[in-house]
């Protein structure tokens, strides 16, 4: 998530606030409302035609969903054990269509545009006090490190395998702690520089 993928498509054009919304709606929507597989299967394959309409590249889309998929796999598995087939396939395949139309959201926006959506929506709220620029920076923020802490991830991954320490968690968390932390105090010093002090 946070890579965006330039193109003029529909789900490009379509403002940022709509799609932020639309977005919590369908992931409210595929939490609460699923009790068979079929209605997350379709809502995945829904999403997947979204895909299509904004011509994300498909070696694209799946470098963004790979990264979870043996979490999902767990997940599915310890689900399967407690609950049954049918409701594993039900939660497993909600949680994927709201992982795939959350990083729908972030290949056909901008940082930029998402900040202005978010700093236009939001502006009544400076009349109360609210840090309306520090939030949506805050936020932006957020999603832009999800990409990077996942590289992190994998570059520690690939350290890991390369010393021959393919089963020691010690070998992968603590180069990935090490890098995550260095990586945010640059970040601060950075904000630090442009005066975003808070």
């Amino acid at each position: 998530m946070g890579v965006y993928v330039p193109g003029s498509t529909l789900i490009h054009r379509t403002p940022p606030s709509v799609k932020f919304v639309a977005l919590l709606l369908f992931i409210v929507l595929i939490t609460a409302l699923p009790t068979r597989p079929v209605h997350t299967i379709a809502a995945a394959a829904s999403v997947g035609v979204l895909y299509a309409v904004a011509q994300i590249p498909f070696r694209t889309a799946v470098r963004q969903v790979a990264p979870i998929l043996p979490f999902m796999v767990f997940i599915g598995a310890f689900l399967w054990w407690q609950n049954g087939f049918d409701s594993m396939l039900v939660t497993v395949f909600g949680l994927m269509a709201a992982l795939m139309a959350a990083t729908l959201f972030t290949l056909t926006t901008t940082i930029e545009a998402l900040m202005e959506a978010l700093e236009t929506s939001m502006a009544p709220l400076q009349r109360i006090g609210v840090p309306v620029d520090t939030v949506s920076l805050a936020i932006a923020l957020t999603i832009r490190q999800i990409p990077v802490l996942l590289g992190t991830a994998n570059e520690s991954l690939d350290a890991r395998k390369a010393r021959g320490a393919n089963l020691s968690l010690l070998a992968f968390g603590t180069p990935l702690v090490i890098r995550s932390v260095r990586h945010a105090q640059l970040t601060g010093e950075a904000l630090m520089a442009r005066g975003a002090v808070d």
